[in-house]
């Protein structure tokens, strides 16, 4: 039984974290913290002022000290990680070696993550300057070549394409009980 852990959501932007996570909240009747959320309300500015202002190394010191503050916790809770947070600051391997976490990838194709994506690219400073569907995908393909090294090394991973967040929440309580 795993309902006495944090649950800390992992994966690519879009593949589902922040709304498996307020879903699994409500199911499993847990706070739910969303870092990307946190971070521009403890910084008062937009993840895209951060990355335009100060860059990307600056945002990923300021996410893992976020990160850092949020696990001396011990309460349980459910955590949607940004995209790239697990693989910066060794924090992978601090999440897996801690016994009161569990990880979670969220695993989705490339397609699918490009189609959710392409409808809000404006809004996510990393895809911004991508112009076509095409160009997202083999963007995507490149950093999902990347990231896998560290997301696949969550306890558990589930694919999301074609489900529902719903069912998805599911499925992550029904490995946890």
């Amino acid at each position: 039984m795993i309902l006495n852990k944090i649950i800390v959501l992992i994966g690519y932007m879009g593949s589902g974290k922040t709304a498996v996570g307020k879903e699994l909240s409500n199911l499993m009747n847990l706070p739910f913290i969303d870092l990307d959320t946190l971070i521009e309300k403890e910084e008062n500015k937009s993840i895209d002022k951060i990355f335009s202002e100060n860059g990307e190394l600056y945002f990923r010191n300021l996410e893992n000290k976020y990160l850092n503050n949020i696990l001396r916790g011990s309460d349980i809770k459910i955590i949607s990680l940004g995209g790239g947070t697990p693989c910066y600051f060794n924090a992978i391997n601090v999440l897996n070696n801690n016994k009161n976490i569990v990880t979670v990838f969220l695993r989705s194709s490339a397609e699918i993550l490009a189609e959710r994506l392409f409808k809000e690219i404006d809004k996510r400073p990393k895809i911004k300057f991508l112009t076509s569907k095409k160009n997202l995908v083999d963007y995507i393909r490149k950093h999902l070549f990347e990231r896998n090294q560290f997301y696949n090394q969550s306890k558990y991973v589930i694919d999301t394409d074609d489900k529902s967040i719903i069912s998805l929440a599911y499925e992550v309580k029904s490995i946890l009980t």
